[in-house]
């Protein structure tokens, strides 16, 4: 029988052990937590100290049981769960159920799944750690009293089955924020003024105008550049300065949890959530050939940049005898980790220098296979050489003008020639291998071509899951275990969606968002939630007593609380007018989604539903009217009455649920309404043309023998298209967002479009033929030149 008893959390992580330890050990898995608070209640006595109430999870009784009894007959147990909180947490809670002495339960950590660390852990066993567990119950406490005191409240207020969270609400405030800059960016144009160059020898290269009379411009329209060009040219351009210089770039550190999710997301198209899980199996061990089943890298949840002084020792002889004594640093590199790293923890590095990817691919899965080789790859490459780049700017003159060059070769490749460079969110070096030619001082150059260019600034970009994992870690928000799972809850909750890979919060995001950030400000507050992260990463040193941090917290929650049960309305105000009462309209939530709602209810019931232009503004959506529908179902004779879903007003049966008859909203019948004729005759049958609406609002013109005759066209401007040679006419059309704009009738072939209402008039400042009517809340519409830089506009002449 085994004389000890060895307990990890996980299955696959036991039978990699099993193997190193032999028969004096018996290798047991708890399969996770087995305790918990109690998923029905709050579970915590907070009149007392916040006394946590744990219980044992759903499922998990068999596994504590048959824990218990081996720990009955085993002389030793080692509690051996991950080297972190939540393992630590674990181990705490089967120690407290197997009642074992002190000196006969033991602690043991190891950050990878090798026979020599399992070993020195066996041989060095420690008690449990009193102040990380601490942490972790500190962490779990609060947030449960956030999410089950806090989501409650939304459910009456807004929607049941919502829910919010200390730190997944700060995660959708900053999606939020970011989509609110993005509405609020207005673009603005600005030029470049590009001058193609060659030297005597080879390459031709580039310069850019950076300085003009000696100072530094900024192009702000095409007059400023023509001016620039017609006073340049002709005139020689000339070499007016060179300077040379080497530049290293150093070799990337090796991976951390964040900088893994990170890179995996950039390079692999990987989720967050997918990376976790697919380390986790590299962790725990893959069944590789005749070695059998070994752990394959360290553990995936860290956040410090250490590494063992055996794991590098490994790498340097790998690189000298892969790459030469040239790619071998003379001592090895160290990185610095951040403030309050878990320095007791290692970085992610494969755990096998000598497993390089190619040795096991026959044993791993694509998605194993493309992380491990991410891994491997990294770690290698952070005890390499610096690359070297010769890096050369010149300035060329040219009149008043000054261009300037940039380029660089790399002269040594170093650690680029395993691992190219990391995909930190920022864009590569503009001079990374772009070499220019020999230049000297005074050297004069020839002219191909200068090349004017026209720019608009962009608005900043959504999150994607790197930038935002990026953005949290910056904001000390959340810690390597909760990234992935914090990316995960706030798209379960239909806070957020991916579009186009990048995050979008929804009109259920904001709404949520906007009510905790007026009702609990400190919650929402990412310096508060960094401070509460710092607080608990204290309570884990011995510096803090956790349920001081839980007081201090828990004092202004608690007014915040009671204020917003009485104050706290399910709504946000807009300054959009009923249609009907003129009462202010508010955003509300109902089961199919979020709409417009008057205040005035219920004595006014008016909604509607809205959706947001490219600048945020509300768009509302009224319903238009529709026809009694006084025809009696089809089915069973009852009465039709109207219901609205999640698609709109719609007919339904009043004998439901017998009978689930359905029938769409007519609109209200157009022969009621006077018809609008357009004085032109149907090209297919020769009867009028009649200006109807689409769905959307857009006009166009049908004929009225519909449905006999099916023929449609775009409503004419009467205003010829301008583009040269063209002899379309402008017509109106809609985009994808079923925002007015005008067009030639010959697109394809004919591509001119424009947002503003066409008028055949040509620009006395420049020529340009067609103006347009430009038109604002505040002001009377004017009329406009249409060419970008030219600024001339004049009143409106009087219908």
């Amino acid at each position: 029988m085994s004389k000890n008893l060895l307990i990890v959390e996980s299955p696959a992580k036991a039978r990699t052990i099993k193997k190193y330890l032999g028969p004096d050990f018996k290798i047991m898995a708890s399969v996770g937590h087995v305790k918990d608070l109690p998923v029905k209640k709050l579970g915590v006595d907070i009149e007392n100290s916040f006394r946590p109430e744990y219980v044992t999870i759903k499922g998990k009784s068999k596994v504590l049981k048959d824990l218990k009894e081996a720990g009955k007959t085993a002389d030793v147990v080692y509690l051996a769960p991950d080297p972190d909180r939540e393992g630590e947490a674990i181990a705490w809670h089967i120690a407290q159920e197997l009642k074992k002495d002190k000196n006969k339960i033991f602690r043991v950590l190891f950050n990878e799944l090798t026979a020599k660390a399992i070993r020195e852990a066996v041989r060095s066993p420690q008690h449990l750690n009193e102040d990380k567990f601490a942490s972790q119950q500190a962490r779990r406490i609060l947030d449960r009293l956030v999410g089950y005191q806090l989501s409650p409240l939304l459910w009456t207020r807004v929607k049941r089955g919502l829910s919010a969270g200390r730190v997944q609400s700060v995660a959708v405030k900053m999606i939020c924020d970011r989509e609110r800059e993005i509405h609020a960016f207005r673009s603005e144009e600005y030029w470049s003024l590009t001058a193609h160059l060659e030297s005597k020898e080879p390459p031709a290269f580039t310069a850019r105008l950076v300085k003009y009379e000696g100072k530094k411009i900024d192009l702000k329209n095409n007059g400023q550049v023509y001016n620039i060009i017609s006073e340049i040219d002709g005139k020689e351009y000339r070499v007016s300065s060179v300077v040379k210089k080497q530049k290293k770039k150093n070799a990337p550190p090796p991976f951390i949890t964040s900088l893994l999710q990170q890179e995996a997301h950039g390079k692999l198209n990987f989720t967050a959530k997918k990376t976790m899980s697919v380390a986790q199996n590299l962790y725990e061990g893959i069944e590789i050939g005749e070695r059998g089943q070994i752990g394959l890298i360290t553990y995936m949840r860290t956040d410090s940049f250490r590494l063992s002084d055996d794991a590098v020792s490994l790498a340097r002889d790998y690189i000298l005898q892969s790459f030469g004594s040239d790619y071998l640093p003379d001592r090895p590199n160290h990185f610095k980790s951040h403030k309050g790293a878990q320095e007791a923890h290692e970085a992610i590095r494969p755990t096998f220098t000598e497993l390089d990817p190619q040795t096991v691919s026959p044993y791993l899965t694509k998605d194993q296979l493309a992380l491990y080789t991410l891994i491997w790859k990294r770690f290698i490459a952070c005890q390499m050489a610096p690359a070297i780049l010769d890096q050369t700017q010149a300035d060329i003159a040219a009149g008043k003008a000054t261009f300037s060059a940039s380029g660089s070769v790399t002269v040594f490749r170093g650690f680029t020639e395993l691992y190219q460079k990391p995909l930190n969110g920022t864009e590569p070096d503009k001079g990374d291998d772009t070499p220019l030619p020999p230049l000297e001082k005074d050297q004069l150059l020839n002219l191909i071509k200068l090349e004017p260019a026209q720019h608009f600034t962009q608005p900043p970009p959504r999150y994607t899951e790197a930038t935002l994992i990026k953005a949290l870690e910056e904001n000390g928000i959340g810690r390597p275990s909760t990234y992935a799972a914090i990316l995960a809850n706030i798209s379960d909750r239909d806070y957020v969606i991916i579009e186009k890979k990048r995050f979008k919060p929804t009109e259920l995001g904001f709404l949520v968002t906007d009510l905790l950030v007026r009702n609990f400000p400190d919650i929402l507050n990412t310096s508060f939630t960094a401070k509460m992260e710092e607080d608990l990463d204290r309570i884990e040193r011995g510096e803090m007593g956790w349920t001081n941090v839980l007081q201090n917290f828990y004092k202004s929650f608690k007014n915040d609380l009671d204020n917003a049960k009485d104050d706290m309305k399910g709504e946000v105000p807009t300054d959009i007018s009923c249609p009907k009462c003129n009462r202010p309209m508010v955003i509300k939530s109902g089961k199919n989604g979020v709409f417009l709602a008057c205040t005035g209810y219920p004595e006014c019931k008016s909604t509607s539903n809205f959706q947001r232009d490219e600048h945020g503004k509300i768009i509302v959506e009224f319903t238009p009217e529709v026809e009694n529908d006084n025809e009696p179902c089809e089915k069973c004779g009852m009465p039709m009455v109207l219901r609205s879903g999640k698609f709109g007003p719609f007919f339904a049966c009043s004998g439901y649920p017998e009978c689930k008859n359905t029938r769409p909203v007519r609109p209200r019948d157009e022969t009621d309404q006077p018809v609008e004729t357009s004085g032109i005759r149907c090209k297919i049958c020769g009867a009028r043309m009649i200006v109807k609406k689409s769905r959307g609002g857009q006009r166009f013109l049908a004929c009225e023998q519909y449905p006999k005759c099916t023929h449609t066209e775009s409503v004419s401007t009467n205003v010829p298209c301008p583009s040269q040679g063209c002899k379309g006419m402008v017509v109106e059309k809609a985009s994808k967002k079923g925002r007015l704009f005008y067009s030639c009738n010959q697109y394809p072939e004919c591509r001119f479009a424009m947002w503003d209402e066409p008028v055949d008039e040509i620009c006395p400042e420049c020529g340009t033929r067609v103006m347009g009517i430009k038109r604002t809340k505040d002001e009377a519409p004017i009329l406009a030149c249409r060419k970008k830089g030219c600024g001339f506009t004049k009143p409106m002449p009087p219908s």
